[in-house]
């Protein structure tokens, strides 16, 4: 067994919810699990406690809140008293407190004027906060997939999450990473403090990896990294995070990724690639 690294953490979104996950993710140093209520229809919760509870002591553990069931399909809702119930039917499924909820995409339910998006955004932050008062969970973030509609409205009235959760590495594009980082600045929050999640933009089969070697975006190492080793090595840096989500059910996968993290991005072709991104925007812009 590895020494645990705190800069993966398991994602289980499209898990199996298999005990040989999570008992590889320990023999690999691996030690923080993520999850959502709405996982897996709506069971993640009840299903992680049934088939792994037992291995659920030996990791810190993070969730989310803000999709619910509405018959065959999941609304989005930032209500807070919605929002409480689901805190209190996860710690009721889960039989522990998370470690961590996060606020699931909010940009979803904040489309209406500014002003009154920043009051919905603002009571929804009030009930995760009064959740970590009440002892439903131990600390609370945002989990954002766009989180471009939310920098204009953060200011110093609104809670201060203890993580943000981003899209991160190379297909995640320029206006997401900025976004990102001012959500980041806007409420003072270190790298550490930033998780990164879907590094490869949700496929790591995707052709674009074909076609792109990411490999040009690590410092010279004594053994090469695979592609799929330096995509994942260079989200890091893009937006800066301290943590990245990353899902698989296959331990070799999950192997090369830990095996990863012993390269070090290249931080100045990084720098030439997001110049170039931005130059290109600017160019699409009408």
């Amino acid at each position: 067994m590895r020494e645990p690294d705190p800069r993966i953490v398991l994602g289980l979104h499209r898990s199996r919810y298999e005990r040989r996950t999570l008992t590889s993710a320990l023999d690999l140093g691996i030690t923080a699990v993520d999850t959502s209520f709405n996982y897996r229809g709506f069971t993640a919760h009840t299903t992680l406690a049934d088939v792994t509870g037992d291995l659920l002591p030996h990791f810190t553990l993070s969730t989310k809140v803000g999709f619910f069931p509405a018959g065959s399909q999941a609304e989005h809702s930032l209500d807070p008293t919605r929002l409480r119930a689901a805190l209190e039917q996860t710690y009721q499924d889960l039989r522990r407190m998370p470690d961590l909820v996060f606020l699931h995409n909010p940009e979803r339910s904040l489309t209406s004027p500014a002003a009154e998006a920043r009051n919905t955004l603002g009571r929804a932050c009030a009930a995760l906060t009064a959740a970590v008062e009440a002892g439903l969970c131990g600390a609370w973030g945002i989990s954002s997939w766009d989180p471009r509609p939310l920098s204009g409205l953060v200011d110093a009235s609104l809670p201060r999450p203890a993580v943000l959760m981003v899209r991160a590495g190379l297909l995640a594009g320029v206006d997401v990473l900025e976004a990102s980082e001012a959500l980041a600045t806007r409420w003072g929050l270190t790298p550490d403090e930033v998780w990164g999640m879907s590094p490869f933009g949700g496929n790591p089969a995707d052709p674009v990896w074909g076609r792109l070697d990411p490999r040009i975006f690590i410092e010279d190492a004594d053994d090469a990294p695979s592609g799929l080793q330096a995509a994942f090595r260079t989200a890091f840096l893009l937006p800066k995070v301290g943590r990245i989500a990353v899902g698989t059910d296959s331990p070799s996968h999950l192997r090369e990724l830990v095996d990863a993290l012993r390269y070090e991005p290249d931080a100045g072709r990084l720098r030439t690639y997001r110049r170039l991104l931005r130059q290109r925007a600017e160019r699409q812009a009408p």
